[in-house]
């Protein structure tokens, strides 16, 4: 029996990969690759491989990678979309930061490190999603709440790997992380900008920008 889509909701899934952990999907309308559901961690051992994580504010290695993001998204920004929220920001928030020194006004929230829920009451020029939206168990829920918290013009920055075929995503290390469960193809992306009208760009390598039309 096969899930149904925690994306786009789409009935129509087809068994795509297995490995010795778990099973994986493919949504036949968006193309999402996720992982059987039946075999989440549970919210504590997520955490606790989060913690693990060294992402230090002081790390300039994890400041030029994340620099792949912040670039482009300043680039797309005006000098008057000036407020963003970094959404999953984890325990070392340091992609605000740099948007921070660039000048932006930016709230982090994050459902571990975070959780301040006043943060998703307001409306932004910019959300940023660097290395998360894997981690999501059911996207359209994330995906609905973005869209309702940027403004007009606003811009949706996301980092995360793609996925391009079954052949590299059966060896791909990627998938082997146990918090990692849901995978994007470009595809997946241009599904969802031509199904909400969001301009769309691919500026970087796992990089995509979303513009939010004026209505």
């Amino acid at each position: 029996m096969n899930s149904v889509c925690p994306l786009c909701l789409e009935s129509q899934t087809q068994p795509f990969c297995s490995d010795k952990k778990r099973a994986y999907f493919q949504c036949q309308q968006c193309f999402l690759v996720f992982a059987d559901r039946s075999t989440l961690l549970t919210a504590q051992q997520e955490k606790a491989q989060y913690d693990l994580h060294q992402n230090q504010l002081d790390d300039q290695g994890y400041r030029k990678f994340l620099s792949r993001l912040s670039l482009p998204l300043l680039t797309a920004l005006t000098e008057e979309q000036s407020t963003g929220l970094d959404f999953g920001c984890g325990p070392g928030p340091l992609l605000a930061q740099m948007l921070t020194e660039a000048g932006k006004q930016m709230q982090v929230w994050d459902p571990f490190y975070a959780p301040e829920p006043q943060v998703l009451q307001q409306k932004y020029h910019f959300v940023s999603c660097t290395e998360a939206i894997e981690h999501f168990i059911n996207p359209a829920n994330e995906w609905s709440l973005w869209l309702n918290l940027l403004l007009p013009q606003g811009i949706l920055a996301v980092m995360t790997k793609r996925y391009t075929d079954q052949n590299s995503f059966n060896n791909w290390h990627y998938k082997n992380d146990p918090t990692h469960i849901s995978f994007f193809h470009q595809r997946t992306f241009e599904f969802l900008a031509q199904r909400d009208q969001l301009r769309l760009e691919f500026p970087a390598d796992d990089v995509v920008l979303f513009k939010k039309r004026n209505t």
